[in-house]
């Protein structure tokens, strides 16, 4: 009888490890996002709002910013940057638009991802406002230009690993949303 419980026993522990690691594997996704945003780790960017600028400083280092559109292949969209790159200066707050189009008969929804290279550049590359916030419902066949605000970071310049960037891409790739029905 006692080999049954310590059998019983184990089957527990193993259950309850594997339950363990499923939450982990689940949680690890939210938790890397999260440790991105704060860190700017993997060229993913700083979000500010527009009172947490005020006293930014624009500096005399001037970059060119280049803006990447895509789509998923099961969304159908056309999703360009109105004006594909831009020089700005570091501390400039700056306005982007994108336009995106439905080209189907149907409502749609489209969600968008983002992401900076170099990866030098994404602590330093601060979003205020962005589309990527939000899903994008389309009527059918509506074309709409969507903005993005942001400033790329005085303190990008006293970076000494990001000397050598002069260029830096943000992109975008538009999903189809996944809605309730």
């Amino acid at each position: 009888m006692s080999g049954d419980k310590r059998h019983i026993r184990i089957a527990l522990a193993c259950a309850a490890f594997v339950s363990l690691m499923v939450g982990a594997a689940f949680a690890s996704v939210p938790l890397y996002d999260l440790f991105c945003r704060v860190t700017g780790f993997d060229g993913t960017p700083s979000i500010a709002t527009v009172e947490a600028v005020p006293g930014l400083e624009v500096g005399e280092r001037e970059l060119t910013i280049r803006f990447d559109a895509n789509i998923q292949s099961n969304l159908p969209w056309t999703f360009k940057p109105v004006q594909r790159t831009m020089k700005v200066k570091v501390g400039e707050v700056v306005t982007a638009e994108y336009e995106i189009t439905n080209l189907s008969d149907e409502h749609t929804v489209g969600q968008s991802v983002y992401n900076v290279t170099p990866f030098q550049g994404g602590g330093y590359f601060t979003k205020i406002d962005c589309f990527c916030f939000t899903a994008q419902p389309l009527e059918a066949n509506e074309t709409r230009r969507i903005p993005v605000v942001f400033y790329v970071d005085p303190e990008f310049d006293e970076d000494r690993d990001a000397k050598n960037v002069h260029v830096i891409t943000l992109s975008y790739t538009f999903f189809k949303a996944q809605t309730a029905s």
